[in-house]
């Protein structure tokens, strides 16, 4: 095959996003180790390099300068001794305060090796570390693995560590069973516990993964900033939900993080079923000055059998984090990364329009890989929105309720859904108008859906998988009219090929 059809046929492959990461083939899950050096943004994730559903896990490697165009890399991280590769975080030593780079700076991996306690079935997991001296592209693991274990704690995984400036120190926050523990250490090879954090907080409907915990300003404000902790929450057959992210707000002191809401609280990332594990990239410059995150596109509830071939398994968009106001207190706002305008293609325009029952404004747009930004005035109509991905016999809705002022997307028909019980399914949330307005933003990706309500403050990801030919676009109002104060639409181009 030349080297013109080869590249032609990169990425084709039946629901295969074009502007979304997802591995060349094979298994992907959580998203690993990100970090920004030397003009580069690393995406470590869990692979397994020899088939499409979960295995042995390796790191899997890929590196960009936008976040946008990714350049794939070798396995970074194999299974050792020690055990397979679980997740875990990257940061760079500024200060060589590991010796290992000779005085210079370089990127250290705190991640968790898994295997089984001597002579026994009982899960072993252990935290240990490798660094780079040459950008990433080569790794060697530190002699003096594992460095930090806990016997009495069979979950004890997903290490992600952060310099705190105001104690002079690094910091580890760690999943541990159903809370998560702090640690904290000099030279990120010794390690002291400090807190823990979890029992009767927030939502305990699975085991603890994949903590985080940063700064963010509140409205823009650096004079005053919250402390986010996120963390996921595994897959339990007894929760429709499946495998989700909660969030919590408080303070931060080195040590000890304050939870500033009510311990039974919890506040979710997302509402759709398809956004986990999500972790933000760490050493981004401070001119930037933005606290950037992605997560992995599905559910443990369904993740093994998703219906792609060659590769399983997608990456949301990178997003921006901030910490607004709003009326129910401080809220996680999530927003597209603006690198992405760089796909925008075709563009088409609606303002001060009437959608009504009998009409469709975009009936001569036919796309499967687009970005709409929308506003409506709400008026007569008991439910409006937009129909994506239509066609003889799909659809996927993303609507709006004005009675209940919910948010949702119905994929109850969005195309194929027979691969497991669960999948089908309609998933809302309050979305409280603003001047009696509100605001879509949404990215479709061929076998995606990821909707921003009101600037991002209610978030819906969700997987689809309709027939590759239903492209139709459809702007609806139902028993009722409703006003269309503008209307952006953009093909975006694959950034594959």
């Amino acid at each position: 095959m030349n080297n013109v059809l080869e590249k032609q046929q990169y990425y084709t492959e039946k629901y295969r996003p074009q502007f979304h990461f997802t591995p060349e083939r094979n298994w992907m899950n959580d998203p690993n180790g990100m970090v920004f050096y030397k003009g580069e943004y690393h995406l470590f994730y869990q692979y397994h390099p020899n088939g499409t559903t979960w295995g042995p896990m390796h790191w899997g490697h890929a590196v960009s300068k936008d976040l946008v165009h990714w350049e794939h890399l070798p396995i970074a991280l194999a299974p050792d001794e020690h055990g397979t590769i679980f997740s875990g975080s990257a940061v760079v030593d500024w200060n060589d305060t590991s010796g290992f780079f000779d005085g210079k700076s370089g990127l250290v991996a705190i991640f968790t090796h898994a295997d089984t306690y001597p002579d026994s079935n009982r899960p072993r997991q252990r935290q240990s570390l490798a660094y780079s001296k040459d950008n990433g592209r080569s790794w060697v693991k530190y002699g003096g693995n594992p460095v930090l274990q806990e016997e009495s704690i069979t979950d004890f995984r997903d290490p992600k560590v952060f310099w705190h400036r105001e104690t002079n120190q690094w910091v580890m926050v760690l999943a541990a069973g159903q809370t998560v523990r702090m640690y904290s250490s000099q030279n990120l090879i010794s390690w002291e516990f400090a807190s823990e954090f979890g029992a009767g907080h927030g939502s305990h409907q699975g085991v603890w993964e994949c903590p985080d915990l940063f700064e963010l300003p509140v409205d823009g404000d650096s004079n005053q900033k919250k402390w986010v902790l996120f963390v996921s929450i595994g897959n339990d057959p007894k929760y429709k939900e499946g495998s989700r992210t909660q969030y919590f707000i408080g303070d931060f002191d080195g040590k000890t993080f304050f939870n500033h809401h009510k311990p039974e609280t919890t506040l979710w990332i997302d509402h759709g079923r398809d956004n986990y594990a999500g972790v933000s990239w760490s050493d981004v410059p401070a001119g930037d000055g933005r606290r950037i995150y992605i997560g992995w596109m599905s559910n443990w509830r369904y993740a093994n059998v998703t219906p792609t071939k060659e590769w399983r398994s997608a990456m949301t968009i990178p997003r921006v984090l901030e910490l607004k106001k709003t009326e129910e207190g401080i809220r996680l706002v999530q927003k597209p990364i603006r690198e992405l305008q760089s796909l925008r293609h075709d563009k088409a325009v609606l303002e001060n329009e009437v959608v009504g029952p009998e009409q469709n404004l975009l009936a001569n747009i036919k796309s499967n890989t687009f970005e709409i930004i929308a506003k409506f005035e709400i008026g007569s109509a008991e439910e409006f929105g937009l129909k994506v991905c239509k066609g003889t016999n799909d659809e996927t809705i993303i609507g709006y309720n004005p009675v209940n002022q919910t948010l949702f997307v119905d994929r109850t028909h969005s195309g194929e859904a027979v691969f497991h019980e669960d999948f089908a399914g309609k998933h809302e949330t309050i979305l409280l108008p603003e001047n009696h307005q509100i605001t879509l933003h949404v990215l479709v990706d061929q076998s995606s859906v990821e909707l921003f309500g009101n600037g991002g403050v209610s978030v819906i990801t969700d997987l689809i998988f309709p027939n590759q030919d239903s492209k139709q676009i459809e702007l609806y109002a139902k028993n009722g009219k409703v006003k269309l104060e503008s209307l952006e639409l953009y093909t975006l181009k694959s950034v594959w090929r």
